[in-house]
């Protein structure tokens, strides 16, 4: 039996300021009302499935941490045209409100990647 990729969830602590992300910046589709601890948000037949960290943790009865680091090690990717397109969308989604962790940067493997 093969699996199917259904989704990708996130744990959040700010559910607002993500959602707004998605939705406004990256142009994602949501019903969230603001009110669930969980929000759940769609873009070309992919979803993005967001978890308040508190609510999750306490659902749970478990506590979850990232490793020392800004990213909580953890990758996004989106399909665009061209490298000249990756430093566009990084741009934009800076001047947006994103925090950069890393400025767009062509890998050796060929892929550009911020």
């Amino acid at each position: 039996m093969n699996l199917r990729f259904d989704a990708v969830g996130l744990f959040v602590t700010d559910m607002a300021k993500m959602v707004s992300f998605y939705r406004d910046v990256i142009g994602m589709q949501t019903e969230w009302n603001g009110k669930e601890p969980n929000a759940e948000l769609k873009a070309d037949g992919f979803r993005l499935i967001m978890y308040g960290r508190d609510d999750f943790e306490k659902m749970t009865s478990q506590k979850y941490a990232y490793p020392k680091g800004t990213n909580g090690t953890m990758e996004l990717a989106y399909e665009v045209e061209n490298f000249a397109a990756v430093d566009r969308k990084f741009e934009r989604v800076v001047e947006l409100g994103a925090t950069p962790i890393m400025p767009p940067t062509t890998e050796p493997w060929g892929q550009r990647t911020c």
